[in-house]
């Protein structure tokens, strides 16, 4: 049993090792993409992968986008993302979200009313759940980044079927705030495989203490 245990243990780690192998080299293809200039918008863009697309910003169509609460320099503060649509000359309006705006914040939001270019990168829709708060279409509040609802409460047709998360620099006192960096999944693998083969030595450190006793109850006379 302690034999069979032990190579189901270090089969584990193993396969985290593997998997941290894995996860730092997509972490490398992130670092790279987030250095390197943006990619025009693919037909089918990946979530780690920053992208640009260029449009007019249709600001009268805008909307807040979930309640998110932030540490600003007085404290923290609750706040929303101002999602706002781009019309396309080359596909339906892509939804932008241009970043967080703190509630207390009534000063209007400056939209450039020219040709723009938003780097960024693409979120996938997201589907109400059980616990997902309902849109708010008098409001223009919604809950959930997804496109098509959001499409149907400020009048449009059709939009793409992702969002573009905007990225950009934090300036002090200037909203709204885009994101930073791009995405990046978690990497806990070096915290698994060191558990797994540290229980794998604890097995093997009780089994040996075990025997030892077993061996010397057995000559005992």
């Amino acid at each position: 049993m302690t034999a069979v245990m032990v190579a189901i243990l270090v089969s584990l780690g193993v396969w985290q090792v593997h998997r941290l192998a894995w996860k730092e080299r997509i972490l490398a293809r992130i670092a790279a993409a987030e250095a390197a200039p943006a990619i025009p918008l693919p037909p089918h863009p990946g979530p780690f992968v920053k992208v640009a697309v260029t449009g007019r910003f249709l600001a009268d169509r805008a909307v807040h986008f979930g309640d998110v609460v932030r540490d600003t320099p007085g404290g923290p503060a609750m706040g929303t993302e101002l999602v706002v649509p781009l019309a396309r000359a080359d596909g339906p309006p892509v939804l932008v979200d241009r970043g967080w705006i703190p509630l207390s914040f009534a000063a209007p939001i400056a939209s450039p009313s020219g040709p723009v270019t938003v780097d960024g990168y693409v979120a996938a829709a997201e589907h109400p759940g059980w616990f997902t708060p309902r849109p708010e279409p008098a409001k223009r509040q919604v809950y959930a980044l997804d496109p098509a609802t959001i499409g149907r409460i400020v009048g449009l047709k059709s939009v793409a079927g992702f969002t573009l998360i905007a990225l950009g620099h934090a300036q002090l006192g200037v909203y709204p705030v885009p994101a930073q960096s791009l995405p990046r999944p978690p990497n806990h693998h070096l915290v698994y495989l060191t558990i797994w083969f540290t229980l794998a030595g604890a097995l093997v450190v009780i089994f040996g203490v075990w025997a030892r006793d077993l061996v010397r109850g057995a000559t005992k006379p």
